[in-house]
């Protein structure tokens, strides 16, 4: 990618924004490297890592990255086997150290069922040299200090140091309480020289013997290290030099330790940085709310919503931008400051960052490009250097352009042919565009001329497009309308700021002719758009209204028929209640009159048995019905009309009504035989017809549904909405058995499983699956 377009883009306030997210020398160190690609297959893997990082985030993690130095200069000093100090090696320390708390992390993920494109190839790169980062890590702290635990000799010096700097400050210390405190000038303890000494007064100064090691300015104060304490002293120097004998002893293994492991060092630092750069291309895409660009592959671009990444997000207008699909030219017209340079500089800079494999602000399913050159002239490049015009100053850089251009370039011209003669000027900017029409390549262009109007109407695959202008507040919108080539609205502004009325009119007679009738025609086609989003938006709201209403309808209809269900079950249980008492009073009866027949030999028929039964049950039904309006409405249903397939109770088979006599009987038909039979003996059977459709339907739903639903992935709001609509589905289909699978994660979509199946009545049981099945990270459930 040649570097003018990134300056011209400004590519480089992109990188400094990703700066900020950066947190280690060797992601700043990867993002100075970062620029366009020109190979499709190295942006789509850029973009599967960013992608990566933004889902880690939307997953409520991030990538493990802490803050590292960069480490080339002390793998440069153990290539030529020198011994690193304490601040070196704590350096590479961190190195391992996070190469392992993102391993580890990653690890989580790809247990919990995380599915990522990229990132854990990248991640399976790392190498721990876990002893060598333990010994380290017992050996130096984060200020560069060699600790104690870095080797039994060098604890064992530090104690005896210690305990010998204790003995001393505490025999100096008794100077300053006891009677010879009177000889000091002032009762403290200083530092000369390395020693440990007492501020005395020039008339004492040998009062405490030993050594003088400095005096005052003044020649009143002398400090001295008293005799009693040299001998103490001197086993201080003493363990001092040991230590620092010990100490270049252990730094000197340490090195040695690592200088075999340079190039996994190396490539442990360069993984970190890509990581770190991940980070900050995941955390940019946050912040802009920007979205993942798809690539094509026959230079089409489709931007959907799309807004220039460095104006304020509060003031930016989004703007649907289409190339290389229907029309491989676009030609904006209308006039200055409308917005025209903006939408040229969105396209070019949104591509940029999606060759880098930055996410882009525009709606999702964006697509973009993957040109081998993006080429642009836009604003005012004269060359002192070169002592060229502006105008000449864009005709060497479209000439150069020209050169270079291929197929599978991008060409951003603003205002072509401007700097020169009007006439002149559109001339030279339609043959321009001939000329890069010849190169197949993909063109965008600004211009004020109205030539390019009519150019861009009648040329091969070139179209139309205009920045929108408010007539009413003679104000831009921002807004790209492809299509609609634009107007300049030059003498509405004079009109509307005040200018004469005849100086306006004598200006729209001087236009030509065809000028008038060009802008005529743009204005009829703007006042049609305009009325048309008009419609469009008022018919929006009227089905926003309409589905509004249909929605609180069903809502009404669901809660109507559920009251009706629960007084429907509520009847059917009072009855159920009903028809057991008047049952075991049947029952009672039919036993008293066998008991009679068994006792006095009396003859007691079956009819007249099955007659003191009918009795009991037409009572306890009729009862029921008069309290119950549900039930008269369900019994009228079920109400037994002539033609009819029933089944008759007694005899326990399957009939057709043929008749009805005046007392209500019924005559049917079984078989070859026709019996009298009254209603209470026969229950009325549904039509086949209907439990087949009911069949079919079930299977339907059965075969359309699958078994398992996977909810990994998914927000908590929107995993319980889809768990709920899943499971109802599930019940309507008559499945016995299925599966949810919620992964492991935080646990907080599996504990909210677990919540709703635990209130769900039509749940009759569930639990996690087996071991060899998801163990803990699904959920079998059984439904009622």
């Amino acid at each position: 990618m040649n570097k003018r377009i990134l300056k011209t883009l400004e590519y480089q306030k992109i990188k400094t924004a990703l700066a900020q997210f950066l947190i280690t020398a060797q992601g700043q160190e990867q993002l100075q490297k970062l620029f366009p690609s020109d190979k499709q297959a190295q942006v789509q893997n850029w973009l599967n890592e960013t992608k990566d990082g933004v889902d880690i985030l939307r997953l409520g993690h991030e990538i493990p990255v802490t803050p590292t130095h960069s480490i080339n200069a002390e793998l440069q000093r153990l290539k030529i086997a020198a011994i690193l100090n304490g601040s070196e090696l704590y350096h590479i320390n961190q190195i391992l150290q996070t190469a392992k708390n993102i391993k580890d992390i990653f690890t989580e993920l790809r247990n919990d069922g995380v599915n990522l494109r990229a990132l854990y190839e990248v991640v399976d790169q790392l190498i721990s040299l876990p002893s060598v980062a333990e010994r380290l890590a017992q050996s130096v702290d984060q200020t560069g200090k060699i600790l104690d635990d870095a080797s039994p000799e060098l604890k064992r010096i530090r104690k005896t140091l210690q305990n010998a700097q204790q003995r001393v400050r505490e025999r100096m210390e008794q100077y300053l309480r006891g009677s010879s405190s009177k000889y000091l000038s002032e009762p403290i303890i200083t530092i000369r020289e390395g020693h440990l000494v007492l501020p005395v007064k020039q008339s004492a100064r040998n009062h405490f013997g030993g050594v003088v090691y400095d005096q005052s300015a003044s020649g009143q104060t002398v400090y001295v290290e008293p005799q009693s304490v040299i001998a103490l002293n001197n086993t201080v120097q003493e363990q001092q030099i040991a230590e620092k004998q010990e100490l270049q002893k252990i730094m000197q293994e340490l090195s040695d330790l690592l200088r075999p492991y340079q190039s996994e060092l190396r490539q442990n630092a360069w993984l970190i940085g890509q990581l770190d750069l991940v980070n900050a291309k995941a955390k940019y895409a946050e912040q802009l709310r920007a979205s993942e660009p798809l690539l094509t592959n026959d230079n089409q671009v489709d931007l959907k919503s799309a807004r220039h990444p460095l104006i304020d997000p509060h003031q930016v207008v989004p703007n649907d931008i289409k190339l290389g699909i229907d029309y491989q030219n676009l030609i904006i017209t209308g006039p200055n400051t409308g917005g025209k340079t903006i939408a040229l500089k969105t396209v070019g800079l949104l591509q940029l960052m999606a060759q880098s494999g930055l996410f882009i602000p525009a709606a999702e399913e964006s697509k973009v490009a993957v040109f081998q050159q993006i080429f642009a002239d836009i604003g005012d490049e004269q060359s002192i250097e070169q002592n060229l015009s502006t105008f000449s100053s864009h005709m060497d850089n479209i000439i150069n352009i020209l050169q270079h251009t291929s197929a599978d370039s991008l060409i951003l011209l603003d205002e072509l042919g401007a700097g020169t003669d009007p006439q002149e000027g559109a001339a030279l900017a339609i043959a321009i565009i001939e000329a890069f029409s010849k190169k197949d390549c993909t063109l965008m262009v600004t211009t004020h001329y109205p030539e390019l109007k009519v150019f861009a109407y009648n040329f091969k695959r070139t179209i139309n497009a205009s920045m929108e202008f408010d007539q009413e507040s003679l104000q831009p919108t921002y807004r790209l309308l492809i299509g609609i080539p634009g107007s300049s609205n030059a003498f509405d502004i004079a009109n509307r700021l005040g200018m004469d009325q005849q100086i306006v009119e004598r200006a729209r007679q001087l236009q030509s002719g065809e000028s008038q009738d060009l802008n005529a025609m743009i204005q009829d086609l703007e006042k049609q758009r305009k009325n048309y989003e008009i419609s469009a938006f008022n018919y929006q709201q009227q089905a926003q209204e309409l589905q509004r209403k249909s929605a609180a309808v069903a809502a009404k209809e669901e809660k109507l028929q559920q009251q009706k269900d629960q007084i429907i079950d509520q009847a059917k249980l009072r009855a159920n209640q009903l028809v057991e008492q008047s049952q075991q009073q049947a029952d009672k009866i039919i036993a008293q009159l066998r008991q009679l027949q068994q006792q006095a030999d009396t003859v007691v028929k079956d009819d007249q048995i099955i007659s003191a039964q009918t009795q009991l049950k037409k009572l306890h039904h009729e009862r029921q019905l008069q309290q119950n309006k549900v039930l008269r409405r369900e019994k009228k249903k079920q109400a037994i009309k002539i033609g009819d397939d029933v089944h008759v109770d007694s005899y326990d088979q399957d009939g057709v009504v043929i008749g009805q006599d005046k007392k209500g009987n019924f005559e049917v038909q079984l078989g070859i035989l026709k019996m009298r039979l009254p209603k209470e003996q026969l229950t009325k059977i549904k039509p086949e017809k209907q439990d087949n459709q009911q069949q079919v339907s079930r299977q339907r739903a059965h075969s359309a549904l699958p078994l398992q639903l996977d909810l990994r992935g998914e927000r908590y709001e929107e995993a319980m909405a889809d768990l709920d609509q899943y499971i109802d589905s599930a019940l309507l289909a008559n499945y016995s058995q299925v599966t949810i699978v919620h992964g492991f994660g935080t646990g907080a979509i599996r504990k909210g499983v677990q919540k709703y199946l635990q209130s769900n009545p039509r749940i009759k049981k569930f639990g996690y699956a087996p071991a060899n099945a998801g163990g803990q990270g699904a959920t079998i459930v059984n439904l009622g």
